[in-house]
């Protein structure tokens, strides 16, 4: 009987999306409950059984204080394969550095990396599976790339029918949608899809979207089942227990990480190299503040960072309260290097393309302020926040 009512909890909340299945998660009690999709593991072991399985996963993997991997092995799961997004499967890989593949030294298990030669799984590598599953910590700003790995996997399984499966996990930056939407002119692996900036859902929220808006080939062929975090809302402080990649050490980094992402875009320094990445600004020429730091090359972190053993000086962002996009930075930054007939913008296509248009680097150009450019995309987020509404799965 618990069986028949699970499965017509998961038929009647796949009509209620039109996208994908569900299980359904208990209503939220206090952040300290928190249980993500993967730690639930009656609710989708038994779909493993028999199954030739590949994961997408990294060092936020966790059950508990073990990781997925070894959890399933335990559960005698047939892992054929392991899948790696940008950082590896440990999470020791600078940004943007290659992935290589290779085998698991710990579990003998191939490791086919997803960010490297090629940032999609290939045909061969799709027909050794029967399912994937896709279980990561994301930080829920577009631009940053598990959710472009995520979307090249949705795409593969469906274009090769192999079910997947999305253990979700709670958003950091959850309570936010603010930002300017993606124009798909601009589409890169910073950007994959007409997302705000900070689109306030979840992978698995955003995984039913994806399949839903035919944002991916044959989306109407995949197999999509989500399982859902249990006690979560969307409003909820949530606390990541693994840094999600080297340099987003803690929750300051990640709050500060919507707002700072775009000086990548600069000759600025974010503190790559430091004990505090992406907590401090900072610039060798000039400078807004008195807050001096050096980078270093970081291995596993930053080998080659901005201004690298170059000393600098800056804000201090550590102790600052953070949350959303905050363009303030950006403005007042680029204002000096008006005063200072210096160029602020030293990749104008990285930075439009992390912005998702050139409209934001030319508003902060010509002078705007905060005001009147967040005027300009309110319309764009209203008529997401219509649009995402089916997909969504906590309040």
């Amino acid at each position: 009987m618990k069986l028949l009512l699970s499965v017509l909890t998961v038929l009647w909340l796949a009509g209620l999306t039109g996208c994908s299945k569900q299980i359904a998660s208990p209503q939220a009690v206090s952040p300290a409950q928190i249980t993500p999709g993967a730690a639930q593991l009656a609710a989708y072991l038994p779909r493993l059984k028999g199954k030739r399985v590949g994961l997408l996963v990294n060092q936020t993997s966790l059950v508990d204080d073990q990781h997925l991997v070894d959890v399933l092995l335990a559960n005698q799961v047939n892992i054929v394969s392991i899948f790696a997004p940008e950082h590896g499967f440990r999470g020791d890989h600078d940004a943007g550095a290659n992935v290589s593949s290779g085998v698991d030294s710990k579990t003998g298990l191939p490791l086919l990396s997803l960010y490297g030669a090629s940032k999609a799984p290939s045909a061969e590598q799709m027909q050794a599976l029967d399912l994937v599953i896709f279980d990561i910590q994301d930080v829920g700003v577009r631009y940053y790339t598990y959710i472009s790995s995520m979307h090249y996997l949705m795409q593969a399984a469906a274009e090769h029918n192999v079910a997947m499966l999305v253990l979700d996990r709670p958003n950091p930056n959850g309570r936010y949608l603010d930002g300017p939407v993606l124009d798909l002119a601009f589409q890169s692996f910073v950007g994959m899809h007409p997302i705000p900036l900070l689109h306030g859902m979840t992978v698995g929220e955003l995984a039913q979207m994806i399949k839903g808006e035919r944002w991916i080939n044959q989306a109407a062929e995949l197999d999509l089942t989500v399982i859902p975090v249990a006690n979560y809302q969307r409003d909820m402080s949530y606390s990541l227990p693994v840094p999600p990649s080297p340099n987003l050490p803690n929750d300051q980094a990640i709050a500060l990480y919507p707002s700072l992402g775009f000086f990548e875009a600069t000759p600025l320094s974010v503190g790559r190299g430091t004990p505090f990445p992406f907590q401090v600004l900072g610039y060798d020429k000039f400078s807004l503040a008195d807050f001096s730091f050096t980078p270093v090359a970081t291995p596993g972190a930053a080998l080659n960072p901005p201004l690298k053993d170059t000393p600098s000086k800056g804000q201090d962002l550590r102790q600052i309260k953070a949350g959303g996009l905050d363009l303030s930075y950006l403005i007042n930054w680029q204002q000096l290097f008006a005063e200072h007939n210096a160029t602020f913008f030293t990749s104008p296509e990285f930075m439009d393309k992390l912005a998702g248009s050139a409209t934001l680097r030319q508003q902060i150009e010509q002078g705007l302020t905060e005001q009147q450019i967040r005027a300009s995309w309110q319309s764009a987020l209203q008529a997401f926040a219509a649009q995402r509404q089916p997909y969504l799965i906590y309040n």
